[in-house]
């Protein structure tokens, strides 16, 4: 492909890349949440892993439609480094063995966001047309 052609297709590709990211990370919310898929998960509500799987929940869906994508993507990046140094890091100093790296990758993937934004295809994109 062009240059041209890849620039002109960028903005649409950030929302898939807000759309794809954000289902995945909501998935983690079903689990613990939802208890789907199935797993052994069933944090006590208002503890620590609950209110992260309720923002995953309802971060990644609103991150999915995108609405209110800024301030979401920093929220939900915030919570991805808190993840991080709360969770993995003390089991080790490379993330590959600590199991970190998909926070490090959610962490700055949705910092990206707060700056870039939610692309064209999202709720934002048009109401701000609205407008």
């Amino acid at each position: 492909m062009r240059p041209s052609t890849l620039n002109r297709l960028a903005p649409s590709m950030r929302s898939v890349l807000r759309i794809v990211a954000a289902l995945i990370f909501m998935a983690h919310g079903t689990q613990k949440i939802l208890g789907y898929p199935a797993s052994d998960m069933n944090p006590a509500m208002f503890s620590l892993s609950w209110v992260a799987g309720m923002m995953e929940l309802i971060g990644g869906a609103l991150l999915v439609v995108g609405l209110f994508s800024r301030p979401v993507a920093f929220l939900l990046s915030g919570q991805m480094a808190v993840a991080y140094w709360i969770a993995h890091a003390p089991q080790g100093p490379f993330p590959a063995l600590n199991g970190g790296d998909a926070a490090i990758l959610y962490c700055f993937v949705f910092l990206y966001l707060v700056f870039a934004g939610p692309g064209p295809i999202s709720l934002d994109a048009i109401l701000r047309r609205d407008r």
